[in-house]
């Protein structure tokens, strides 16, 4: 196997034995045929005239958001996958392609038992020039991330042909003979529509739920038996609260379902305990502690343990080998949590491992309603510089440092955050400055959008031409693919300037890196006095 991917990647090279994820080299091709498969289908489709096709776009949606990472561990899942995907593309075959034009992708026929010698054909390195890889490697994880992100929204009945269209176009440019400036220019074309899908994701959540409000959330526990869901998918837990409503059950909310209790719509059901635990890697003893049954709903599970491997289930895009599954919903209808309610009422109360609260709910809307309050603050001099600190956590020691920059940077500065980096420092006690709190968490990954919104706001407030001098600096984390688009929204944007940690991805070579410091000037993170310093400065 070779991945590299994710932040983790063994040595900051790639993972070559098993993923530091936790992944295995059979389920690691797997998932590489699947993105073969993946742009069999869109060769296809763009040959026949479907690149639009709403059946298509939710394939490939699904599909790639299924080889994100501490997604899909589940060899049978993916497996079922690939064939459906085959299944679609000879379909579309039907419709009149000629073979003789398409990618070895489109037309290869193999059995399942040639799966395993096709895998290890097709991975990343069956690129040979290894700029080329780095700059195919960020168009496809790129396009991971906006699947993502389609994917939420479509869950939600919001769809926009343009991005399947963007989608298949990206997908068949890695089977094209490209130039590193042809490939070079998709990439900031993904980070485009990067910014499309998050608004259009953002529209399907409000729509549906209303504005995100500031919320103080409670993080201690009740007397009553729970349900924890972890993930991202909103739709999932709005089908577990009306099922659970009068059972006697409480859910609580873990990781990134965190901004879960700010929509206004999930307010109303008094069962909705609060969030318990913390970032998604200390799942491992936090799922054991919770003592009830854990749904995860999309990214990110790590390997099970078997201090609750008979109580977790996944759903989605989510799943692990010896987990039950919870089947997708049919047209019109609602997934069936039952078993999942009936254990619960099995289960003892979770275990307090905090208490006390947080709060969160400064998503765009939000935000935009304290405007005049945070403008008088710039004005003042009271608030004298934002600090982004949005994106992922991890495992890495190194992260200490998101948490160090927030204790350390002065008490006249306010962090704006999205995503599950601000475990790192959203119950340190760091004040408000006039009212505001110093650490305003937007939400999920999904809701930079609302720090992109909010940017692009106070720009137009303050009458600057340019986004970059507004009194903003971006220090982000990342993590996965998600990560990835939302770094690509962000360049795409003309935001520069950024800090990127806690390393650099692997998958930039040092020409490619050195493409996006001179036309961005991306770094990496260093020290943290010398990089607060050059924050409060505008560097």
């Amino acid at each position: 196997m070779f991945c590299y991917q994710c932040q983790e990647t063994c040595k900051n090279t790639g993972c070559t034995v098993a993923g530091m994820c936790g992944k295995k080299e059979d389920t690691a091709g797997l998932q590489d045929l699947l993105v073969f498969a993946v742009r069999g289908l869109a060769a296809v489709a763009a040959c026949n005239g479907k690149a639009r096709d709403k059946e298509v776009g939710e394939l490939v949606t699904r599909s790639l958001f299924t080889t994100i990472t501490n997604a899909n561990f589940d060899n049978g899942a993916i497996t079922a996958l690939v064939r459906e995907v085959f299944a679609m593309r000879d379909r579309l075959r039907k419709g009149g392609s000629s073979a003789g034009a398409l990618p070895d992708c489109a037309v290869w026929n193999g059995s399942i038992a040639d799966y395993p010698a096709k895998a290890a054909e097709v991975g990343v390195l069956s690129t040979a020039n290894e700029d080329l890889r780095s700059l195919r490697s960020l168009l496809t994880y790129g396009l991971k991330g906006i699947a993502a992100y389609a994917h939420h929204a479509g869950v939600l009945g919001k769809e926009n042909e343009d991005i399947h269209a963007f989608l298949v176009e990206g997908l068949c440019a890695l089977d094209k003979e490209l130039s590193a400036d042809e490939l070079l220019a998709l990439v900031f074309r993904a980070g485009g529509n990067g910014v499309r899908v998050m608004t259009l994701l953002d529209a399907a959540n409000t729509g549906a739920y209303g504005n995100p409000e500031i919320s103080e959330v409670n993080i201690g526990v009740g007397i009553r038996p729970g349900i924890l869901v972890s993930g991202h998918d909103l739709k999932d837990m709005e089908e577990l609260l009306e099922q659970t409503e009068g059972s006697g059950v409480d859910i609580y909310t873990h990781s990134e379902m965190l901004p879960a209790n700010y929509y206004p719509a999930f307010k109303k059901y008094a069962h909705l305990a609060g969030n318990y635990g913390n970032s998604w890697w200390k799942q491992g003893e936090e799922f054991a502690s919770f003592n009830g049954p854990i749904l995860m709903t999309t990214n990110c599970i790590i390997p099970v343990k078997d201090a609750y491997r008979d109580r977790i289930f996944t759903t989605g895009a989510a799943g692990y080998p010896g987990v039950k599954h919870i089947p997708d919903r049919k047209d019109g209808g609602s997934k069936d949590f039952s078993e999942i309610i009936e254990l619960a009422k099995t289960c003892k109360a979770p275990t307090e491992i905090e208490t006390g609260s947080i709060v969160g709910g400064f998503a765009h809307n939000q935000l935009t309603a304290l405007a005049d309050k945070i403008i008088e603050a710039v004005k003042s001099g009271a608030v004298r510089r934002f600090v982004v600190m949005a994106g992922c956590d991890g495992r890495h020691k190194t992260r200490n440092y998101f948490t160090e920059v927030a204790e350390q940077l002065p008490a006249d500065t306010v962090i704006l955050t999205a995503g599950c980096a601000k475990y790192r420092y959203n119950k340190l006690k760091l004040g408000d400055i006039g009212g505001i709190p110093r650490v305003l968490d937007a939400g999920q990954c999904n809701d930079s959008y609302s720090l992109a919104f909010i940017a692009l706001k106070l720009k137009e407030i303050f009458g600057l031409e340019n986004i970059n001098d507004l009194p903003i600096s971006f220090d982000i984390a990342w993590y996965e693919q998600k990560a990835v688009i939302v770094l690509l929204a962000l360049l795409s944007l003309g935001i520069k300037g950024i800090r990127l940690g806690p390393t650099l991805p692997a998958f930039l070579t040092p020409n490619v890196a050195k493409i996006l410091v001179e036309k961005f000037n991306i770094k990496p993170i260093g020290e943290v006095k010398a990089d607060i310093e050059a924050m409060l400065t505008g560097k």
